[in-house]
């Protein structure tokens, strides 16, 4: 890779790095090619990014950004999982860590708070942003269903008597 290559290496990170909300730091033992596209493909499938950087060049984008903690944590073959949703990254990272044993959780950040390993498979047990608002839809909601079934409920038995008186009449 030549000067400028690495320079356009650098601002694409660092411009990445703006727009995430979540940067998990994992280390890679030893993972195939086959295995790196599949978690990569999961990212992708979630709306995060799984990239493998030189650690220098990572250390450079992180420097005027919130994530420049994280440049500790950059030894040996390191991998930047990241995303805009907090926990999409950290709760893919973690799953497909627990499938891999040749991928380890080193730490992670969101924003400035700096997160061990630990901190981020706490995050990655948390629901996502979607489930979240699905919840939220899902309470208000709750409320016009419940009093759209009580309003029905005695014309529903109406419907039974008036049924039932119809049947025996039949009969």
């Amino acid at each position: 890779m030549d000067r400028n290559q690495k320079a356009e290496v650098v601002s694409a990170l660092n411009a990445h790095l703006a727009d995430v909300g979540v940067v998990v730091v994992t280390r890679n033992l030893g993972m195939t090619v086959a295995q790196s596209t599949v978690l990569r493909q999961k990212m992708r499938e979630a709306g995060g990014t799984y990239k493998v950087t030189k650690n220098r060049l990572a250390k450079i984008a992180f420097e005027g950004t919130d994530y420049t903690g994280l440049s500790d944590l950059l030894t040996g073959p390191v991998g930047l999982a990241s995303s805009a949703d907090p926990v999409a990254a950290a709760k893919v990272a973690v799953e497909f860590a627990k499938t891999n044993d040749k991928l380890e959780i080193v730490g992670g950040a969101m924003g400035e708070v700096l997160l061990n390993a630990e901190g981020v498979k706490a995050l990655a047990s948390m629901p996502s942003l979607d489930e979240l608002r699905a919840k939220i839809v899902g309470l208000l909601v709750a409320p016009a269903t419940k009093l759209a079934t009580v309003t029905q409920a005695p014309a529903a038995q109406l419907a039974r008597v008036f049924n039932a008186y119809a049947e025996k009449n039949a009969a």
